[in-house]
């Protein structure tokens, strides 16, 4: 099989390598769970614990462009925001929706990235931990390590680690998807109630490949710093446009667009869970894989995703490059939809209502079928396309 244009760039949108390296550890309480799930720290017999680390990943990236071109330390504000919500809506799938506690680690070169962009994290980080307050979600800052790492890091580098307790009886284990759910997809497009502005749904997956088909290469002599030296001159800001030009289709600049937060789904899925846990299978938050993430949770199962949302504008526009196939792009990106619920019919229009209340567009965009293959089975049709994995 060829590479994809992805994995030319040096990163793979399913990360098998990682995958095997870790095949033979332990898959924790629930192995077929989202996130790993271990013993109770406290010891607790009817809990367990949870902890999770990930990070803005190259989205740190953008963000550095945008801070030289504009001379604006606040692009890295929203790199908090990703940081954080690539640990949270993971955990939400496993079931935990509140009481988390939080540390961030910064690597950065400080001859690049000043102590005007660690500042905008610092606030970026506690503005979304306030907003979420608001939603009676709880999350305890406690403190976390920044590093001037220059000979390892050429810019900046945003993770953190996110620890909650949740009791057995809640976690949702994706091992009990089952044929018969069906499949309500959560947009990650548009402005929900507790956004401050228009999200493009990028969220923090696929971003080094949506960088390089989008961005024209002028940035490849402004900043080498941006990218690796062991790419190739072709596969370097291959696209047509500037931070500041206008996205087709939107109200927004291509920079804006790709560097929207990462929406997150906790007051949402805080709902929805209140109310209809006991209906839900499986919860899959898009991200490393795209559209195809479902294949890894399930056994004996043939996914049908055949009505999904239509792309918005900042898909569109990477489609339309020319540069990436429709089949790497649902393997790469969200395409517009960052979270499935796996749930059972009768439970479809309450938890659309309660996501349409929080100014999320909701709706089922698939169902759970059989599959007599030893390995699970994707199919999705869309834009005339029949896609199958």
């Amino acid at each position: 099989m060829s590479e994809t244009g992805y994995e030319k760039l040096g990163v793979s949108p399913t990360k098998e390598d990682v995958r095997e390296a870790i095949k033979n550890q332990s898959k924790g309480l629930f192995p077929g769970a989202f996130c790993k799930i271990i013993d109770d720290v406290a010891g607790d017999p009817k809990y367990c614990s949870i902890i999770h680390a990930d990070g803005a990943g190259t989205k740190s990236t953008l963000a550095y462009l945008a801070y030289k071109e504009h001379g604006d330390a606040s692009a890295f504000r929203g790199i908090a925001q990703d940081s954080a919500v690539m640990n949270l809506d993971d955990m939400a799938c496993v079931g935990a929706v509140d009481n988390f506690v939080f540390s961030n680690t910064i690597g950065r070169n400080a001859h690049r990235v000043g102590k005007d962009a660690l500042g905008q994290i610092v606030e970026g980080y506690q503005a979304v931990f306030d907003m979420l307050k608001g939603y009676d979600i709880g999350v305890a800052m406690a403190g976390g390590e920044t590093a001037d790492v220059g000979d390892l890091v050429a810019t900046i580098i945003v993770d953190s680690t996110v620890f909650a307790r949740l009791p057995r009886s809640e976690a949702i284990d994706a091992s009990a998807i089952k044929p018969g759910n069906v499949i309500i997809g959560l947009a990650s497009f548009g402005q929900a109630t507790y956004e401050n502005a228009y999200n493009s749904g990028i969220g923090s997956n696929g971003i080094t490949r949506a960088r390089h088909l989008m961005l024209k290469h002028d940035y490849a002599t402004k900043y080498p710093e941006s990218f690796s030296s062991t790419l190739s001159d072709d596969l370097i800001y291959q696209g047509k446009y500037g931070l500041d030009d206008p996205l087709p289709g939107s109200s927004v600049s291509v920079g804006d667009a790709l560097l929207s937060p990462t929406r997150t789904y906790l007051p949402v899925m805080k709902d929805v869970y209140a109310k209809y846990r006991e209906d839900i299978s499986g919860v899959i938050h898009c991200s490393g894989g795209g559209l195809t993430k479902s294949l890894h949770f399930g056994s004996g199962l043939h996914y049908y995703k055949t009505d999904l949302f239509d792309a918005p504008p900042l898909f569109e526009a990477m489609l339309d490059t020319g540069n990436i196939t429709l089949s790497e792009a649902c393997k790469v990106f969200n395409m517009g939809q960052r979270y499935e619920i796996y749930a059972s019919e009768a439970a479809v229009n309450g938890i659309v209502a309660i996501a349409r209340r929080h100014g999320v567009e909701a709706k089922v965009i698939g169902e759970v079928r059989e599959s007599k293959a030893a390995a699970n089975r994707l199919t999705i049709q869309t834009r005339g396309q029949e896609l199958t994995y």
